[in-house]
């Protein structure tokens, strides 16, 4: 595109060398047209693409959720909420549709400025130009209106989109995982062999630039101890999890387990030495032997020993194809209960010296949950227990509980202590009508 602009320019000023002298404040004009629009535009790119993300959030949770929404009669207010984001999009998409037409009709003007002045050149100097030359001279200043605006189009498509290129690099620089493993490995193969954990002054964000989530969280975890945590929404429970499996790096202090700082070690040697059974089940397409046992590590009588302790061996055995029966993504032919059990199968598989119960049990019922609580007492008899918890019954017989609030330890004693003593746990016990 370049060189065809100055192609006809070269063509206009060879043949009416005095249309020319124009062609530097327009070139200037140009240039500055360009500039302004171009940045302009591709601000109007970025809000199309982030307000694209909001839309497409809202369409994929309606249709996961459709048959909660048609349940409760709620159509009408997911549609509304669907045209609200929609509208908001088309704003931005207008915007950039408007700001496009303002370009083609001040490059129209441009390219017809020079057409105007060759041919005010050509019939004012008509005895000096030949008539050829003044064609020729006219014909290429037509050619200039499209050459022109292609040429702003084509350099605000190739900017415009590269905010595409600026979201990659964004998570190309963001700041990488610690490694794999590390030169301890061959030392950890019985490691833990107690499973006592030990918090030293630890804290952690979840940005550099917010507040710390978790502060000055000092505590010793004794090997065998069954220990609960519990504290309102948002006083750091699952950030604790967080910080054990270093899915987030401590900000200050640091987490020892049986006297070795985590912080040393490759993530793989310490997420493998550790189970926990999440909040929210997730399987992967896949049979159901496969996401109990990933990497093949255990027999089938294993496998089943750990279903009939999970109480899905009945499950699994009316099952046309039993083990090998697939799950589909997500686990979603699943119930999320089901979806538990199967992680309670894995860790019961695994066996490690630390277990992580992250709400474990919230979406089974509770005499579901007395059993689940049952086994875990039986088959971690000897491990190490870390539970959080939301039903306060599930945790009353633990060796002793943690209670957070804010962000700190606020208290940490066994349960009939922390009754006794009619603090925050004493509250949350009575407004649970356990007291």
């Amino acid at each position: 595109m370049f060189l065809t602009i100055v192609e006809i320019l070269l063509v206009i000023a060879l043949a009416t060398p005095l249309a020319a002298v124009a062609f530097i404040p327009l070139g200037l004009f140009y240039f500055f047209l360009q500039r302004f629009y171009v940045a302009t535009s591709r601000q109007l790119k970025r809000l199309d693409s982030v307000s694209k993300s909001p839309l497409y959030t809202h369409f994929n949770e309606t249709l996961q959720g459709v048959y909660v929404i048609r349940a409760f009669g709620e159509q009408e207010r997911f549609v509304d909420e669907n045209n609200l984001r929609l509208n908001t999009n088309q704003r931005f998409y207008f915007a950039s549709f408007v700001a496009n037409r303002w370009l083609s009709i001040r490059c129209d003007l441009l390219s017809n400025f020079i057409v105007f002045i060759v041919a005010v050149v050509g019939v004012l100097f008509r005895e000096s130009i030949t008539p050829g030359l003044v064609g020729l001279a006219v014909v290429n200043s037509l050619r200039l209106t499209n050459v022109l605006k292609e040429a702003v189009h084509t350099a605000t498509d190739l900017e415009t989109n590269s905010v595409a290129v600026e979201r990659v690099k964004e998570y190309c620089d963001a700041e990488p995982e610690a490694q794999w493993t590390s030169e301890l490995a061959s030392d950890l193969e019985n490691w833990p062999s107690a499973g006592r954990i030990e918090f030293q002054n630890y804290g952690l964000r979840y940005r550099k630039d917010l507040d710390l989530a978790l502060k000055d969280v000092t505590a010793v975890i004794q090997p065998g101890e069954k220990i609960g945590i519990v504290g309102r929404t948002g006083a750091g429970k699952s950030s604790l999890t967080l910080g054990l499996f270093r899915i987030l790096e401590p900000a200050t202090g640091k987490i020892c387990i049986d006297d070795t700082d985590i912080s040393e070690l490759g993530l793989h040697e310490l997420r493998c030495k550790i189970t926990i059974i999440p909040q929210d089940p997730v399987l992967f397409s896949g049979s159901l032997r496969m996401n109990l046992d990933p990497f093949d590590n255990y027999s089938d009588e294993d496998i089943w020993v750990a279903l009939e302790l999970s109480h899905l061996k009945s499950f699994v055995s009316g099952l046309p194809d039993g083990l090998d029966h697939i799950c589909s993504e997500g686990g979603e032919n699943l119930s999320v209960g089901q979806r538990q059990l199967v992680c309670l199968a894995r860790a019961l598989l695994r066996k490690t010296k630390i277990l992580v119960l992250d709400e474990a049990t919230a979406a089974v019922d509770l005499e579901t949950d007395d059993l689940i609580q049952s086994t875990i007492r039986r088959e971690f008899e000897d491990s190490t227990v870390i539970t959080i918890a939301h039903r306060l019954n599930t945790i009353l017989d633990y060796t002793r509980i943690v209670v957070f609030d804010k962000g700190k330890i606020v208290e940490f004693d066994s349960p009939s202590t922390l009754l006794e003593n009619k603090g925050l746990f004493y509250s949350m016990a009575r407004d649970a009508n356990i007291i």
